[in-house]
């Protein structure tokens, strides 16, 4: 019989890689990397080398003789993975497998765990990961299995799936989340509970899981089953978590449980970039480390490769504000610069046209529209621009997202005015018809048809209410017919406002908000979008001229595609969330206006806070050059100029010559304002973020 030293074989010894660490890193980074076993937080001030500094950990470890196989490194992309993963391979591939690193996203990793282990969970390891719109349709079933017999519009799968995708991140129970995120379903908060507890019981009785449920049932693993939690944190010697600020209660559990006793845990991130609550991320996750941890190295990186020194003195003055923070300085590795600009204009019309007329500059002198970005508090905020920039035949791109105009939202509303100026418009019809519950395509073809045999010159309302017409209706779309027609006779009456704003109102106020409300989640807020389109609209002084302007953007956008230009040809627009982890040589940021940025309900510490820290990650794309811009007045539909007070991101900076900026003085709003909106009011249009 073999003896048991026979039998195992010594340890092999760590590989020698022979990096050099200290010519390739900075001093701060190499001490984040040669940081000792035990919970490391190292605190990446953007633009600072993150990803550099976490690779050159992992193969430390390696170095260290850590196996690949002992390594779980989670990212929140399989890009981002993927490219940590060849450069540590650059690094060690010569000496060790890197291919056996378990890395990727949390959801990844979950997979290739719970593939193993679904059978104590009573799953079968064949069990099937659906996509959204897998779950999409299994939700549409469950839904239909309640026959509800309410009158009352059902919100869309859709969203009540992202009220189980929100609790089961949060680590709440469906009910409170709803009450808490989503107050619009309470009127039937039974009928949506019900549905969504259907959804996990088929997911169950079927083996099928959803992207959320690979966390959820990794947690319940961890938690229920003591050996299998053993096998796990013995096999993961050292964990590693990329854009730790971003991670929500689960993940930040799933992180901890993983951790075990050995706490051998490296987490990066920036508690100054931490903006996604929205979203479910957990600000305490980052913040409340050292006392999860007692006795963590704590490394901060500060070195910022990206920008000049002047926009970096104006992000370091602005988030020095914040008292809830891991103290930090960014220092620039760069040569001085120009100062940011900072650009009151009259309202927003001059807002976009100094923009566009900058960028028309910018690229005259040389500088790609690649090379340039705008950014924004929410997409409803780029209406004015996207306008002058057709105008002007600048093209540019919405990043994450259709152009304001081409939302099916916008493009409803629209549509109402398309019939009131042209009752002929059978597509703006159809378009709107179908909005009635209970009114599909083939009832909608039979409605135009009949009111099409109208004698000619019969008014739309008079069309719409004939028996001929109303014949077609099944009985479930009566009522919303019956408030459509009302509807129609009061935007077309003859003493109705000729105004497109106040029409567009109207619109809300007849019916449409209540449908956004039911179809739409409140992040979203479409509604504030159509608001927002209002005010713009309230500009023009008919209806058809409106429509004109409006039908030459998506004229331009037709054409840029039909052009099929490289990416280098176009700007980007975006909203600040969608730009983090991005960088520009010239950035503008727009509507720095209090009530819009920030936003006119981030009244609260914690909210202003995240606030705050978004207009840093604003400050931190650009590398270059740095416009921030504010209209100092709006025009709502009564025609009485308001103005606006510049956001407190600006006006708590310090001025005369210790200001870290310059000002742009285009010109100054009308006198004698009706009345002046800030810190006390929300302006018109103030809307959480739309990504």
């Amino acid at each position: 019989m073999a003896s048991r030293t026979d039998t195992l074989q010594a340890p092999a010894a760590p590989p020698s890689l022979r990096i050099d660490y200290a010519a390739l890193l900075n001093e701060e980074q190499l001490r984040a990397v040669e940081a000792g076993e035990g919970p490391v937080l190292v605190i990446a001030g953007a633009g600072s080398g993150k990803t550099r500094t976490l690779t050159f950990r992992v193969a430390r470890m390696l170095e260290r003789g850590v196996p690949p196989e002992g390594i779980l490194l989670l990212t929140f992309t399989n890009k981002a993975a993927r490219e940590m993963t060849r450069r540590v391979e650059e690094l060690a591939g010569a000496f060790v497998d890197v291919r056996r690193i378990l890395s990727g996203t949390f959801h990844h990793a979950a997979h290739v765990l719970l593939r193993q282990y679904a059978g104590v969970l009573g799953f079968s390891k064949n069990f099937t990961v659906l996509d959204r719109e897998d779950a999409r349709d299994l939700m549409v079933t469950c839904i239909a299995e309640r026959r509800l017999k309410s009158d009352k519009r059902f919100p869309r799968p859709d969203l009540v799936l992202d009220l189980v995708s929100l609790a089961a991140n949060l680590q709440q129970p469906v009910s409170h989340v709803l009450m808490d995120r989503r107050p619009q379903m309470l009127p039937l908060a039974p009928e949506v509970l019900a549905a969504a507890a259907r959804f996990q019981q088929r997911k169950a009785q079927m083996h099928l899981m959803d992207f959320d449920d690979l966390l959820v049932h990794l947690k319940r693993l961890l938690t229920h089953h003591p050996d299998v939690k053993a096998q796990l944190t013995e096999r993961f010697r050292c964990v590693l978590v990329d854009e730790y600020q971003d991670t929500n209660r689960l993940q930040g559990d799933l992180v901890d449980m993983l951790a075990g006793e050995r706490k051998d845990l490296t987490v990066v991130g920036d508690d100054c970039q931490s903006i996604y609550s929205f979203r479910g991320a957990d600000f305490t996750n980052i913040i409340g480390f050292p006392e999860r941890y007692p006795g963590c190295s704590v490394h901060a990186l500060t070195r910022n490769y990206r920008s000049t020194p002047e926009i970096l003195r104006l992000a370091n003055t602005s988030i020095a504000l914040n008292t809830n923070q891991f103290p930090k300085v960014l220092t620039a590795a760069r040569s001085p610069g120009v100062k940011p600009l900072v650009v009151p204009a009259r309202d927003a019309g001059e807002q976009a046209a100094y923009v566009a007329l900058r960028i028309g500059e910018l690229r005259d002198q040389g500088l790609s529209l690649e090379a340039m970005a705008v950014l924004y508090r929410a997409h409803n905020h780029s209406l004015e621009l996207q306008l002058e920039l057709t105008r002007r035949g600048i093209p540019f791109r919405v990043r994450s997202g259709v152009r304001f105009f081409e939302q099916s939202h916008i493009k409803d509303v629209l549509a109402h005015l398309r019939l009131v100026n042209n009752p002929g418009d059978e597509l703006a019809f159809k378009r709107v018809i179908r909005r009635v519950p209970g009114v599909g395509p083939a009832t909608a073809e039979h409605l135009w048809t009949a009111l099409r045999a109208s004698p000619e010159g019969t008014p739309l309302a008079e069309g719409l209410a004939h028996a001929d017409v109303r014949a077609h209706l099944p009985r479930k779309a009566q009522k919303g017919f019956q408030a459509f027609g009302d509807l129609m006779g009061r935007l077309t009456r003859p003493e109705a406002s000729p105004s497109p704003g106040r029409l567009i109102e109207d619109v809300l106020a007849g019916g449409y908000a209540d449908f956004l409300r039911a179809e739409f989640s409140e992040e979203e807020h479409r509604e504030e979008d159509v608001r927002q389109l209002a005010e713009f609209a309230g500009r023009f002084e008919d209806v058809a001229r409106f429509l004109s302007e409006i039908a030459l953007v998506s004229e331009f956008a037709a054409g840029e595609a039909l052009r099929e230009e490289g990416p280098e040809a176009c700007l980007t627009l975006s909203t600040v969330h969608q730009a983090k982890g991005l960088e520009w040589r010239a950035v503008f940021v727009l509507w720095l206006a209090d009530g819009r940025f920030p936003l006119s309900l981030a009244t609260r510490l914690p909210e202003e806070e995240e606030e705050r820290r978004l207009f840093y990650v604003a400050l931190t794309r650009a590398r270059d050059s740095l416009a921030l811009v504010y209209p100092q007045s709006v025009l709502p539909r009564d025609g009485a100029r308001i103005l606006l007070r510049p956001s407190r991101f600006l006006q708590e900076l310090p001025g005369g010559e210790d200001a870290p900026f310059d000002r742009c003085i285009l010109s100054t709003p009308e006198a004698e304002p009706e009345a002046s909106v800030g810190q006390d009011g929300p302006p018109p249009g103030g809307s959480d973020p739309v990504d």
